[in-house]
Protein backbone atom coordinates (compact mmCIF):
# COMPACT_ATOMS: atom_id res chain seq x y z
CA UNK A 1 0.00 0.00 0.00
CA UNK A 2 1.29 3.46 -0.89
CA UNK A 3 0.88 4.86 2.60
CA UNK A 4 2.67 1.82 4.11
CA UNK A 5 5.64 2.38 1.83
CA UNK A 6 5.76 5.98 2.92
CA UNK A 7 5.64 4.98 6.59
CA UNK A 8 8.48 2.47 6.08
CA UNK A 9 10.66 5.08 4.38
CA UNK A 10 10.03 7.49 7.22
CA UNK A 11 10.92 4.89 9.86
CA UNK A 12 14.14 3.97 8.05
CA UNK A 13 15.12 7.63 8.08
CA UNK A 14 14.52 7.81 11.82
CA UNK A 15 16.51 4.63 12.50
CA UNK A 16 19.56 5.64 10.49
CA UNK A 17 19.80 9.05 12.15
CA UNK A 18 19.76 7.69 15.66
CA UNK A 19 16.45 9.18 16.80
CA UNK A 20 18.07 12.53 17.63
CA UNK A 21 15.90 15.67 17.98
CA UNK A 22 16.42 16.58 14.33
CA UNK A 23 14.87 13.38 13.05
CA UNK A 24 11.28 14.53 13.35
CA UNK A 25 12.01 17.79 11.57
CA UNK A 26 13.88 16.02 8.75
CA UNK A 27 11.22 13.37 8.27
CA UNK A 28 8.48 15.97 8.41
CA UNK A 29 10.33 17.91 5.74
CA UNK A 30 10.49 14.79 3.57
CA UNK A 31 6.78 14.30 4.10
CA UNK A 32 6.05 17.87 3.04
CA UNK A 33 7.95 17.39 -0.20
CA UNK A 34 6.20 14.07 -0.84
CA UNK A 35 2.72 15.47 -0.31
CA UNK A 36 3.10 18.42 -2.62
CA UNK A 37 5.76 20.86 -1.40
CA UNK A 38 4.50 24.36 -1.28
CA UNK A 39 0.85 23.34 -1.02
CA UNK A 40 1.34 22.07 2.50
CA UNK A 41 3.10 25.27 3.54
CA UNK A 42 0.11 27.28 2.40
CA UNK A 43 -2.45 24.84 3.77
CA UNK A 44 -0.67 24.78 7.14
CA UNK A 45 -1.18 28.51 7.60
CA UNK A 46 -4.82 28.21 6.50
CA UNK A 47 -5.49 25.23 8.74
CA UNK A 48 -3.82 26.84 11.73
CA UNK A 49 -5.82 30.05 11.43
CA UNK A 50 -9.32 28.55 11.26
CA UNK A 51 -11.51 27.34 14.11
CA UNK A 52 -13.34 25.59 15.66
CA UNK A 53 -11.56 22.24 16.00
CA UNK A 54 -13.44 18.96 15.80
CA UNK A 55 -13.70 17.11 19.09
CA UNK A 56 -10.61 15.08 19.82
CA UNK A 57 -7.92 17.54 18.76
CA UNK A 58 -7.67 19.12 22.19
CA UNK A 59 -7.14 15.71 23.73
CA UNK A 60 -4.59 14.83 21.05
CA UNK A 61 -2.58 17.99 21.76
CA UNK A 62 -2.73 17.38 25.52
CA UNK A 63 -1.45 13.84 25.10
CA UNK A 64 1.37 15.05 22.88
CA UNK A 65 2.59 17.67 25.32
CA UNK A 66 2.41 15.61 28.52
CA UNK A 67 4.10 12.55 27.02
CA UNK A 68 7.53 12.01 28.48
CA UNK A 69 10.65 12.50 26.35
CA UNK A 70 11.59 8.87 26.82
CA UNK A 71 8.22 7.64 25.54
CA UNK A 72 8.44 10.00 22.57
CA UNK A 73 11.88 8.70 21.60
CA UNK A 74 11.05 5.02 21.93
CA UNK A 75 7.73 5.26 20.08
CA UNK A 76 8.44 4.55 16.43
CA UNK A 77 4.95 3.58 15.31
CA UNK A 78 2.83 5.93 13.24
CA UNK A 79 -0.72 6.83 14.35
CA UNK A 80 -3.27 4.73 12.50
CA UNK A 81 -5.61 6.29 9.99
CA UNK A 82 -8.70 5.77 12.12
CA UNK A 83 -7.11 7.83 14.89
CA UNK A 84 -6.01 10.71 12.70
CA UNK A 85 -9.42 12.09 11.69
CA UNK A 86 -10.37 12.39 15.37
CA UNK A 87 -7.83 15.22 15.56
CA UNK A 88 -8.69 16.79 12.23
CA UNK A 89 -9.81 20.38 12.34
CA UNK A 90 -12.90 21.71 10.63
CA UNK A 91 -10.64 23.68 8.31
CA UNK A 92 -8.88 20.46 7.27
CA UNK A 93 -12.21 18.91 6.26
CA UNK A 94 -13.16 22.12 4.42
CA UNK A 95 -9.90 22.35 2.51
CA UNK A 96 -9.89 18.65 1.60
CA UNK A 97 -13.57 18.87 0.60
CA UNK A 98 -13.05 21.95 -1.58
CA UNK A 99 -10.19 20.31 -3.50
CA UNK A 100 -12.19 17.09 -3.90
CA UNK A 101 -15.28 18.93 -5.15
CA UNK A 102 -13.41 21.02 -7.72
CA UNK A 103 -11.52 18.01 -9.07
CA UNK A 104 -14.66 15.88 -9.19
CA UNK A 105 -16.70 18.39 -11.19
CA UNK A 106 -13.89 19.52 -13.48
CA UNK A 107 -12.71 16.05 -14.47
CA UNK A 108 -16.24 14.78 -15.13
CA UNK A 109 -17.65 17.93 -16.71
CA UNK A 110 -17.88 16.63 -20.34
CA UNK A 111 -20.01 13.68 -19.18
CA UNK A 112 -22.16 16.08 -17.16
CA UNK A 113 -22.74 18.11 -20.32
CA UNK A 114 -23.90 14.95 -22.12
CA UNK A 115 -26.20 14.06 -19.21
CA UNK A 116 -27.88 17.46 -19.37
CA UNK A 117 -28.52 17.12 -23.09
CA UNK A 118 -29.77 13.55 -22.89
CA UNK A 119 -32.32 14.62 -20.28
CA UNK A 120 -33.92 17.02 -22.75
CA UNK A 121 -37.60 16.20 -23.14
CA UNK A 122 -37.98 17.63 -26.67
CA UNK A 123 -34.45 17.62 -28.11
CA UNK A 124 -33.55 19.23 -31.41
CA UNK A 125 -33.10 16.59 -34.16
CA UNK A 126 -29.39 17.48 -34.24
CA UNK A 127 -29.12 16.83 -30.51
CA UNK A 128 -30.57 13.33 -30.32
CA UNK A 129 -27.88 10.88 -29.26
CA UNK A 130 -27.74 7.09 -29.07
CA UNK A 131 -25.40 6.91 -26.07
CA UNK A 132 -22.77 8.84 -24.14
CA UNK A 133 -19.87 8.24 -26.54
CA UNK A 134 -22.02 9.08 -29.56
CA UNK A 135 -23.04 12.32 -27.87
CA UNK A 136 -19.46 13.33 -27.06
CA UNK A 137 -18.27 12.50 -30.56
CA UNK A 138 -21.03 14.48 -32.26
CA UNK A 139 -20.76 17.47 -29.94
CA UNK A 140 -17.02 17.76 -30.59
CA UNK A 141 -17.41 17.19 -34.34
CA UNK A 142 -20.25 19.66 -34.91
CA UNK A 143 -19.77 22.27 -32.19
CA UNK A 144 -16.05 22.29 -31.46
CA UNK A 145 -13.66 20.52 -29.12
CA UNK A 146 -14.27 22.95 -26.25
CA UNK A 147 -18.07 22.85 -26.44
CA UNK A 148 -18.47 20.11 -23.76
CA UNK A 149 -16.56 22.37 -21.35
CA UNK A 150 -18.87 25.41 -21.53
CA UNK A 151 -19.94 26.48 -18.04
CA UNK A 152 -16.97 24.80 -16.35
CA UNK A 153 -15.80 28.03 -14.69
CA UNK A 154 -19.20 28.56 -13.06
CA UNK A 155 -19.14 25.01 -11.72
CA UNK A 156 -15.59 25.35 -10.35
CA UNK A 157 -16.49 28.57 -8.53
CA UNK A 158 -19.54 26.96 -6.93
CA UNK A 159 -18.04 23.52 -6.21
CA UNK A 160 -15.24 24.76 -3.93
CA UNK A 161 -17.31 26.40 -1.17
CA UNK A 162 -20.21 23.96 -1.65
CA UNK A 163 -18.07 20.88 -1.01
CA UNK A 164 -16.11 22.58 1.76
CA UNK A 165 -19.35 23.11 3.69
CA UNK A 166 -20.61 19.68 2.65
CA UNK A 167 -17.74 17.58 3.99
CA UNK A 168 -17.10 19.71 7.10
CA UNK A 169 -20.76 19.49 8.12
CA UNK A 170 -20.89 15.76 7.38
CA UNK A 171 -17.77 14.94 9.43
CA UNK A 172 -18.89 17.03 12.40
CA UNK A 173 -22.44 15.69 12.51
CA UNK A 174 -21.41 12.11 11.81
CA UNK A 175 -19.11 12.07 14.83
CA UNK A 176 -21.55 13.92 17.09
CA UNK A 177 -24.56 11.76 16.19
CA UNK A 178 -22.57 8.50 16.26
CA UNK A 179 -21.43 9.29 19.81
CA UNK A 180 -25.06 9.73 20.80
CA UNK A 181 -26.66 6.87 18.85
CA UNK A 182 -23.93 4.24 18.97
CA UNK A 183 -20.96 5.37 21.11
CA UNK A 184 -17.61 4.04 19.97
CA UNK A 185 -18.97 2.52 16.74
CA UNK A 186 -20.23 3.45 13.30
CA UNK A 187 -23.94 4.31 13.00
CA UNK A 188 -25.67 4.14 9.61
CA UNK A 189 -28.47 6.34 10.93
CA UNK A 190 -25.92 8.96 11.95
CA UNK A 191 -24.23 8.74 8.53
CA UNK A 192 -27.51 9.18 6.66
CA UNK A 193 -28.71 12.04 8.86
CA UNK A 194 -25.37 13.85 8.61
CA UNK A 195 -25.45 13.49 4.82
CA UNK A 196 -28.97 14.97 4.65
CA UNK A 197 -28.06 18.03 6.72
CA UNK A 198 -24.81 18.55 4.80
CA UNK A 199 -26.84 18.56 1.58
CA UNK A 200 -28.79 21.62 2.73
CA UNK A 201 -25.58 23.67 2.88
CA UNK A 202 -24.11 22.16 -0.28
CA UNK A 203 -27.15 22.87 -2.44
CA UNK A 204 -27.60 26.39 -1.09
CA UNK A 205 -24.10 27.23 -2.35
CA UNK A 206 -24.23 25.15 -5.54
CA UNK A 207 -27.72 25.78 -6.94
CA UNK A 208 -26.99 29.10 -8.74
CA UNK A 209 -23.92 27.55 -10.37
CA UNK A 210 -26.04 24.57 -11.47
CA UNK A 211 -28.57 26.86 -13.15
CA UNK A 212 -25.87 28.71 -15.10
CA UNK A 213 -23.98 25.53 -15.95
CA UNK A 214 -26.98 23.67 -17.34
CA UNK A 215 -28.14 26.61 -19.43
CA UNK A 216 -24.67 26.85 -20.93
CA UNK A 217 -24.67 23.11 -21.65
CA UNK A 218 -27.94 23.02 -23.62
CA UNK A 219 -27.90 22.64 -27.39
CA UNK A 220 -27.94 26.03 -29.16
CA UNK A 221 -27.49 27.84 -25.85
CA UNK A 222 -28.09 31.56 -26.55
CA UNK A 223 -25.55 32.78 -23.99
CA UNK A 224 -22.07 34.00 -24.99
CA UNK A 225 -20.55 33.18 -21.62
CA UNK A 226 -21.16 32.71 -17.90
CA UNK A 227 -21.51 36.40 -17.09
CA UNK A 228 -23.87 36.93 -20.03
CA UNK A 229 -25.98 34.01 -18.78
CA UNK A 230 -26.09 35.37 -15.22
CA UNK A 231 -27.05 38.84 -16.45
CA UNK A 232 -29.74 37.56 -18.83
CA UNK A 233 -31.36 35.28 -16.25
CA UNK A 234 -31.30 38.02 -13.60
CA UNK A 235 -32.89 40.60 -15.93
CA UNK A 236 -35.50 38.36 -17.58
CA UNK A 237 -36.48 36.03 -14.75
CA UNK A 238 -35.28 37.72 -11.58
CA UNK A 239 -32.93 36.49 -8.84
CA UNK A 240 -35.43 33.82 -7.78
CA UNK A 241 -34.62 31.94 -11.00
CA UNK A 242 -31.30 30.86 -9.53
CA UNK A 243 -33.17 28.98 -6.79
CA UNK A 244 -36.21 27.83 -8.77
CA UNK A 245 -35.00 24.23 -8.60
CA UNK A 246 -33.69 24.40 -5.01
CA UNK A 247 -36.56 22.49 -3.42
CA UNK A 248 -36.43 19.92 -6.23
CA UNK A 249 -32.67 19.66 -5.82
CA UNK A 250 -33.12 19.05 -2.09
CA UNK A 251 -35.90 16.54 -2.74
CA UNK A 252 -33.49 14.69 -5.03
CA UNK A 253 -30.24 15.15 -3.13
CA UNK A 254 -31.45 14.37 0.38
CA UNK A 255 -32.37 10.75 -0.47
CA UNK A 256 -29.39 10.61 -2.85
CA UNK A 257 -26.89 11.67 -0.18
CA UNK A 258 -28.48 9.58 2.56
CA UNK A 259 -28.24 6.49 0.34
CA UNK A 260 -24.81 7.53 -0.89
CA UNK A 261 -23.24 7.99 2.56
CA UNK A 262 -24.86 4.93 4.09
CA UNK A 263 -23.72 2.75 1.19
CA UNK A 264 -20.21 4.19 1.26
CA UNK A 265 -19.77 3.67 5.01
CA UNK A 266 -21.25 0.16 4.78
CA UNK A 267 -18.86 -0.79 1.97
CA UNK A 268 -15.97 0.65 3.96
CA UNK A 269 -16.90 -1.67 6.82
CA UNK A 270 -16.69 -4.62 4.41
CA UNK A 271 -13.66 -3.60 2.32
CA UNK A 272 -11.67 -1.60 4.85
CA UNK A 273 -12.73 -2.68 8.37
CA UNK A 274 -9.55 -1.26 9.95
CA UNK A 275 -10.34 2.11 8.34
CA UNK A 276 -6.77 2.58 7.16
CA UNK A 277 -5.84 4.89 4.29
CA UNK A 278 -6.61 2.58 1.37
CA UNK A 279 -7.15 4.40 -1.96
CA UNK A 280 -8.56 1.37 -3.77
CA UNK A 281 -11.25 0.79 -1.14
CA UNK A 282 -12.18 4.50 -1.13
CA UNK A 283 -12.51 4.55 -4.92
CA UNK A 284 -14.52 1.31 -5.16
CA UNK A 285 -16.85 2.22 -2.29
CA UNK A 286 -17.39 5.70 -3.72
CA UNK A 287 -18.10 4.41 -7.22
CA UNK A 288 -20.65 1.80 -6.12
CA UNK A 289 -22.35 4.19 -3.70
CA UNK A 290 -22.62 6.85 -6.39
CA UNK A 291 -24.02 4.45 -8.99
CA UNK A 292 -26.74 3.09 -6.68
CA UNK A 293 -27.80 6.53 -5.47
CA UNK A 294 -27.73 8.01 -8.99
CA UNK A 295 -29.92 5.34 -10.55
CA UNK A 296 -32.49 5.59 -7.75
CA UNK A 297 -32.88 9.38 -8.01
CA UNK A 298 -32.81 9.86 -11.80
CA UNK A 299 -36.52 10.86 -12.07
CA UNK A 300 -35.94 13.78 -9.71
CA UNK A 301 -32.81 14.79 -11.62
CA UNK A 302 -34.80 14.96 -14.86
CA UNK A 303 -37.27 17.32 -13.18
CA UNK A 304 -34.44 19.42 -11.76
CA UNK A 305 -32.87 19.77 -15.22
CA UNK A 306 -36.21 20.88 -16.68
CA UNK A 307 -36.64 23.51 -13.96
CA UNK A 308 -33.08 24.79 -14.42
CA UNK A 309 -33.08 24.96 -18.21
CA UNK A 310 -36.72 25.93 -18.86
CA UNK A 311 -36.30 24.00 -22.12
CA UNK A 312 -37.74 26.17 -24.86
CA UNK A 313 -39.05 23.36 -27.07
CA UNK A 314 -40.79 21.74 -24.11
CA UNK A 315 -42.33 25.06 -23.12
CA UNK A 316 -43.51 25.62 -26.69
CA UNK A 317 -45.28 22.27 -26.72
CA UNK A 318 -47.40 23.19 -23.71
CA UNK A 319 -50.71 24.95 -24.03
CA UNK A 320 -50.98 28.35 -22.30
CA UNK A 321 -53.08 26.89 -19.53
CA UNK A 322 -50.40 24.38 -18.58
CA UNK A 323 -47.61 26.86 -17.94
CA UNK A 324 -47.01 30.00 -15.97
CA UNK A 325 -48.08 33.07 -17.95
CA UNK A 326 -48.44 33.45 -21.70
CA UNK A 327 -46.22 33.15 -24.74
CA UNK A 328 -42.54 33.81 -24.18
CA UNK A 329 -43.15 34.33 -20.48
CA UNK A 330 -44.41 30.81 -19.85
CA UNK A 331 -42.34 28.96 -17.29
CA UNK A 332 -42.31 25.68 -15.44
CA UNK A 333 -42.17 26.26 -11.72
CA UNK A 334 -42.28 23.83 -8.86
CA UNK A 335 -41.66 20.13 -8.53
CA UNK A 336 -45.29 19.11 -9.10
CA UNK A 337 -45.48 21.14 -12.31
CA UNK A 338 -42.21 19.63 -13.51
CA UNK A 339 -43.45 16.09 -12.79
CA UNK A 340 -46.66 16.71 -14.76
CA UNK A 341 -44.69 18.16 -17.67
CA UNK A 342 -42.23 15.26 -17.81
CA UNK A 343 -45.05 12.71 -17.70
CA UNK A 344 -47.08 14.53 -20.37
CA UNK A 345 -44.18 14.88 -22.79
CA UNK A 346 -42.29 11.65 -22.13
CA UNK A 347 -44.50 9.28 -20.19
CA UNK A 348 -42.94 7.03 -17.55
CA UNK A 349 -39.85 6.58 -19.72
CA UNK A 350 -39.31 10.32 -19.61
CA UNK A 351 -38.39 10.11 -15.93
CA UNK A 352 -35.38 7.95 -16.79
CA UNK A 353 -34.01 9.96 -19.70
CA UNK A 354 -30.24 10.17 -19.36
CA UNK A 355 -30.02 7.48 -16.66
CA UNK A 356 -27.09 5.85 -18.43
CA UNK A 357 -25.18 9.13 -18.62
CA UNK A 358 -26.06 9.93 -15.00
CA UNK A 359 -24.71 6.61 -13.69
CA UNK A 360 -21.63 6.83 -15.90
CA UNK A 361 -21.07 10.35 -14.56
CA UNK A 362 -21.68 9.56 -10.89
CA UNK A 363 -19.54 6.43 -10.60
CA UNK A 364 -16.16 8.02 -11.39
CA UNK A 365 -17.33 11.32 -9.95
CA UNK A 366 -17.96 9.96 -6.45
CA UNK A 367 -14.88 7.72 -6.71
CA UNK A 368 -12.73 10.79 -7.45
CA UNK A 369 -14.42 12.83 -4.75
CA UNK A 370 -13.93 10.26 -1.97
CA UNK A 371 -10.40 9.23 -2.92
CA UNK A 372 -9.19 12.84 -3.23
CA UNK A 373 -10.98 13.85 -0.04
CA UNK A 374 -9.60 10.94 1.99
CA UNK A 375 -6.08 11.56 0.64
CA UNK A 376 -6.04 15.24 1.54
CA UNK A 377 -7.71 14.68 4.90
CA UNK A 378 -5.14 12.02 5.73
CA UNK A 379 -2.21 14.09 4.49
CA UNK A 380 -3.19 17.36 6.13
CA UNK A 381 -4.03 15.79 9.47
CA UNK A 382 -0.88 13.66 9.46
CA UNK A 383 1.21 16.73 8.72
CA UNK A 384 -0.28 18.61 11.67
CA UNK A 385 0.20 15.59 13.94
CA UNK A 386 3.86 15.15 12.96
CA UNK A 387 4.53 18.84 13.39
CA UNK A 388 3.21 18.72 16.96
CA UNK A 389 5.35 15.66 17.67
CA UNK A 390 8.43 17.40 16.26
CA UNK A 391 7.81 20.50 18.38
CA UNK A 392 7.37 18.34 21.47
CA UNK A 393 10.55 16.36 20.88
CA UNK A 394 12.55 19.54 20.28
CA UNK A 395 11.12 21.00 23.49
Amino acid sequence: MEADGFVRRRRMTAETTGNDPGVAGASAGAEVRWLGGRFWGVSESIVGSLTPRIGGETELQTVDFIRSAQDAQTEDSEPDYEGLPQGASTSTHMLAGAVAGIMEHCLMFPIDCVKTRMQSLQPDPAARYRNVMDALRRIVATEGVWRPMRGLNATAVGAGPAHALYFACYEKLKKTLSDVIHPGANSHLANGTAGCVATLLHDAAMNPAEVVKQRMQMYNSPYRGVLDCVRAVWQKEGPAAFYRSYTTQLTMNIPFQALHFMTYEYLQELLNPQRQYNPSSHMLSGALAGAIAAAATTPLDVCKTLLNTQESVALGSLSPGQSQGQGAHRRISGLAHAFRTVYRLGGLQGFFKGVQARVIYQMPSTAISWSVYEFFKYGLTKHQHDKRRAQHMEG
